[in-house]
């Protein structure tokens, strides 16, 4: 009798997390693609504004050098503003952070757009500066922290349905081992959705670099900058959330080459 009404209970509870996943829908106007969704815009905003604090903390505070935090915001809004970034209601805003060690950008859903010294200092053009911002203005646009978060609701769903079930009063160790396992191939299927948005942001940012009148190749030079400045990392690609390089170079190179079959316009700032 307990063991079918664990197996009830796990089916619920399965069940709710796949309706609750696939029912909250939403088509993205920038991208085009469907996606499910459980936060509006205005609580992505609200939550990224939430976050930008402990989050900038974590790097030391904004940077103290107000010309370089000028520099970035000056790039940043002139890439919203011609784009259909701008035309989101999304509330963008760009920080340059204190730590000159750590070589990291990163976005908080709703507009909140972090670099650090630590990268900035190693980049040595408008340009490549202008590919970075773009590149995190595709994860806001593209909803993708919305996204994970649905996607994280969905496999804890699942995983604690699948503890549920396996549940056994008589060896409380076996449902300890199997939730491990159930939680493993969870983090798992987030990385690899995780891959999937950094490519997405790396081809919305060929779309938008040229739009502000950037060289869309000065991204690639920002991927031979981090790759010598990272080196090769031992973690095997497929366990990490962001593609290695050499690998983002060559799809950069790619969407480069289908936007502009006749060569990139003369003109754009390098």
């Amino acid at each position: 009798m307990q063991l079918n009404l664990r197996f009830i209970i796990a089916i619920i509870v399965a069940a709710v997390s796949l309706f609750g996943y696939y029912f909250n829908t939403s088509k993205n106007e920038i991208t085009g693609e469907t996606q499910h969704v459980s936060m509006s815009a205005d609580q992505e905003i609200a939550l990224g504004l939430q976050a930008a604090p402990s989050m900038a903390a974590q790097y030391g505070g904004v940077s103290t050098n107000a010309q370089a935090r000028a520099a970035v915001q000056q790039v940043g809004q002139k890439l919203v503003a011609s784009t259909k970034a701008g035309q989101t209601p999304y509330k963008f805003q760009f920080h340059l952070l204190a730590d000159d060690k750590t070589i990291n950008a990163f976005a908080l859903p709703g507009g909140q757009i972090f670099i650090t010294e630590g990268l900035l200092k190693n980049l040595k053009t408008e340009a490549q500066l202008a590919g970075v911002l773009a590149h995190e203005i595709g994860h806001v646009v593209g909803r993708h922290s919305a996204a994970q978060v649905a996607k994280s609701n969905l496999t804890q769903g699942l995983a604690g349905a699948a503890t549920i079930a396996s549940y056994d009063p008589n060896s409380p160790g076996s449902s300890i081992a199997k939730a491990a396992i159930a939680a493993a191939i969870a983090k798992v299927v987030s990385m690899r959705f995780s891959r999937n948005d950094e490519l997405e942001a790396d081809k919305l940012a060929v779309d938008f670099t040229p739009q502000a009148g950037y060289d869309p190749r000065a991204m690639i030079e920002v991927m031979n900058i981090l790759a010598q400045a990272g080196g090769r990392s031992s973690t095997p690609e497929f366990m990490s959330t962001h593609p290695d390089p050499g690998n983002r170079i060559a799809l950069l190179e790619q969407e480069i080459a289908a936007d502009f079959p006749q060569g990139v316009p003369a003109g754009l700032k390098e």
